[in-house]
């Protein structure tokens, strides 16, 4: 039996509730504000949850940069309301899984772009160019105490609709976009992996990401493929990108070494530029089926012509 955080107004929450729904799994969709440390209590001892899925969070509006303007509001959120959650499931001895970030990370000297070294599990966050992934890098350490979970560090998330929240989707609205290799998270095989990981019981922390890197170039020339032929893009330099927003934002590549030795064995998962064409091929059926033929069907807020 599943409680799931951030299920009701979330975007991977809601998502979970729809696979779990399809396994056949009892899933209740938490009404408590992970904040509020009693109501949640109340919450897991009348459900009686075997397992938890923690998606509830603070990522602002439009986009990270309103944490710099708001640090208060997201640590309650994402610091005290995580901890919170954790503490109270390991208080009663149930399995929690905490979809965290992996964008705690940025290339260095150890882990220079394009050398295909990632960055471990146990590598010490070394990333808090933006007060959002500062909360998420001193969160990590305090998580990995308690026996009862798993994080998940996500990057990127990907879908194959056009939700605002998509990876894809956001980099298509942009003027400009940089080019940079990075590792990213494709949910329609991420999500069911995370759920085999969390009824096998696996704990600690976990890089959630396809193995290898995908460029933000590469991603809108599948875009570009399948679903919209007449979309076109421009490039920016990571020194002009920071001229437009608050906060610096991570690009890293995530080792995929132990996430692929502890995956339940009935799991595939597919490299991440395997996995983001699947991924717009599916985009281009949905959408089809959804709008109409592309890509004239399409809503106007991703169109640029």
């Amino acid at each position: 039996k599943a409680l799931i955080y951030g299920g009701k107004t979330g975007w991977i929450g809601g998502k979970m509730a729809g696979l779990l729904k399809e396994k056949n799994v009892e899933v209740v969709l938490a009404e408590a504000r992970i904040e509020n440390r009693t109501d949640v209590a109340k919450e897991l001892d009348t459900v009686k949850p075997s397992h938890v899925f923690m998606a509830a969070g603070i990522t602002g509006r439009p986009n990270i940069d309103w944490c710099e303007d708001h640090k208060p509001d997201t640590i309650r959120t994402n610091v005290i309301g995580t901890l919170n959650l954790a503490d109270l499931c390991n208080e009663r001895n149930i399995h929690v899984t905490v979809y965290a970030t992996g964008c705690i990370f940025k290339y260095d000297d150890a882990h220079p772009l394009g050398s295909g070294i990632g960055f471990k599990e146990e590598d010490t966050p070394n990333f808090d160019g933006s007060f959002y992934s500062e909360t998420k890098g001193y969160m990590e350490p305090m998580l990995q105490c308690y026996p009862n979970c798993m994080i998940l560090r996500v990057r990127m998330p990907i879908s194959d609709d056009l939700s605002h929240r998509n990876f894809i989707t956001k980099i298509v609205k942009y003027e400009r976009v940089v080019n940079i290799p990075n590792s990213m998270t494709v949910l329609h095989e991420m999500l069911p992996a995370s759920l085999a990981m969390a009824q096998k019981g696996l704990t600690g922390v976990y890089n959630f990401c396809n193995p290898g890197v995908i460029s933000h170039n590469e991603c809108l020339d599948l875009y570009t493929k399948y679903v919209d032929p007449t979309f076109t893009y421009n490039n920016f330099t990571v020194e002009e990108q920071s001229k437009v927003l608050k906060a610096g934002r991570s690009n890293n590549e995530m080792d995929a070494t132990k996430l692929l030795r502890d995956m339940p064995e009935e799991i595939k998962l597919n490299d991440i530029k395997t996995a983001v064409e699947l991924c717009m091929q599916r985009m281009q059926k949905n959408l089809t089926e959804e709008f109409g033929p592309l890509p004239d069907s399409l809503p106007k807020e991703v169109r640029k012509n």
